[in-house]
């Protein structure tokens, strides 16, 4: 197995300047422990702050999850959604992105994955027309990725996927840019309360939070080796398809 976010070891740069970039990394984090993250389950790396390992988040999204009055229970999802003024959502890849086969391949059948569904939303690879909402696609060391949640009813604008996911199977790299995707559009982790059911290791919670892990009705409240394509770590043998609470849980949503 490897872990989606292991290649956050090189980080994600974001631009801004010291003093205020630190100031407003802890406004984020303080938003996020009000929200009801565990301390332990958020980080930030290169100026960037992510909870759950992979998964950025501004100060806009950090603020909108203050907002919001919604509880849970206990396949979740953020209280940040994409907006119904959404509807195709044009993901851009880089050149570099484009270089790598694997991932232009992995890219193509990912956005087949939400295609195939018939959502109020559809995906359309860029560059093209009619977009209401973009996503850059590029990359990132290793054999990961990482995204983040919606903000202001738009998806997160970039997803960053590991030039090492080249040595895998196309499915392997679908997988993992369908599971970014799925953060960008406001998906958690599927066994975010114990990471270790499809990481291994120690049991890790990234924290239920009453407005970060909202459960979706119709699917199930805990999870199992490969029953998602939202759990947190994939296996080299991933077909890259939804499973029946994947589809249950974007149908429900979108």
């Amino acid at each position: 197995m490897r872990k989606l976010s292991m290649a956050l070891l090189a980080g994600v740069a974001l631009v801004g300047c010291g003093t205020d970039l630190q100031s407003e990394n802890e406004q984020i984090v303080s938003n996020l422990v009000k929200a009801g993250f565990p301390a332990d389950d958020i980080m930030v790396v290169d100026n960037a702050v992510y909870v759950g390992l992979d998964a950025h988040v501004t100060l806009e999204a950090s603020e909108e999850m203050l907002q919001s009055g919604e509880g849970s229970a206990e396949q979740y999802r953020t209280t940040n959604l994409v907006g119904t003024t959404v509807t195709k959502i044009c993901v851009n890849p880089t050149s570099t992105f484009n270089s790598y086969t694997r991932l232009s391949q992995g890219l193509d059948q990912a956005i087949a994955n939400y295609n195939s569904l018939g959502l109020r939303i559809t995906f359309a690879r860029g560059p093209t027309t009619g977009c209401t909402a973009n996503i850059t696609a590029t990359t990132m060391s290793g054999a990961g990725g990482s995204a983040g949640f919606p903000s202001g009813g738009k998806p997160y604008g970039t997803i960053n996927i590991g030039t090492g996911l080249n040595t895998y199977s196309v499915d392997v790299n679908e997988h993992v840019i369908t599971h970014e995707l799925g953060h960008a559009v406001g998906f958690r982790h599927s066994d975010y309360y114990n990471r270790s059911i499809s990481c291994g290791g120690a049991a890790t919670n990234e924290g239920a939070s009453t407005v970060g892990a909202i459960l979706i009705p119709g699917t199930p409240s805990t999870t199992t080796v490969g029953a998602s394509i939202m759990n947190s770590c994939f296996r080299s043998t991933e077909t890259g398809e939804w499973t029946s609470s994947d589809i249950t849980a974007l149908n429900y949503l979108y």
